[in-house]
């Protein structure tokens, strides 16, 4: 469990959070992404040794180091990491499938393949004084886009419905932030 939380922690703190967000916001969705997050890495080594390392914390009784183990168990180790990454080569994150949302704000019309911001200074610029600078986060989490308010003081709306929490998009469906609505064209 201390492995679990370390590398969660560590997720929160990384740099792929380059943009302001209150507090709360980081709790909502990261850990949903932290196992993504974590495989990042194409050295099969270095995930292989911290699988272990997970498996031994998590394992009731003494286990050797990963020093300690014959070199078949260490073989055997980059072959399962390797078979939940796909080839030795690629990751989850690297995967072919590329995920990516389409969104129309008025007249404007953006795709996005990454997390994203909408608001008067985000990624997805609302022009519209009821918009808080940040107001809303879209981001990608186990192959569905999830939108959710960043504190903004007028809230976020999908649907007519205020939303309290991250939610779930489809196709079609619409983000009030401010009085501008957000239309979402498609979601892969």
């Amino acid at each position: 469990m201390r492995w679990l939380a370390s590398r969660m922690v560590k997720v929160r703190e990384g740099p792929w959070h380059d943009h302001p967000r209150t507090p709360a916001s980081r709790s909502v969705i990261a850990p949903l992404l932290w196992h993504y997050r974590l495989v990042a890495s194409t050295d099969l080594d270095r995930l292989a040794r911290t699988a272990y390392d997970a498996h031994r914390a998590a394992h009731p009784g003494p286990l050797p180091s990963w020093e300690d183990i014959s070199d078949q168990e260490k073989k055997a180790w980059r072959a399962a990491v390797s078979a939940v990454t796909g080839s030795g080569e690629s990751t989850l994150t690297e995967a072919p499938a590329a995920h990516s949302i389409v969104v129309q704000a008025g007249d404007q019309v953006r795709t996005f393949h990454t997390e994203f911001t909408a608001g008067r200074q985000g990624s997805l610029v609302v022009n519209d004084e009821h918009a808080s600078s940040h107001h809303a986060l879209f981001q990608l989490a186990h192959g569905y886009w999830f939108v959710q308010d960043l504190g903004s003081t007028n809230g976020t709306w999908l649907n007519n419905r205020r939303m309290y929490a991250a939610q779930r998009l489809k196709k079609g469906d619409k983000i009030k932030i401010g009085r501008t609505i957000v239309v979402v064209v498609s979601a892969t």
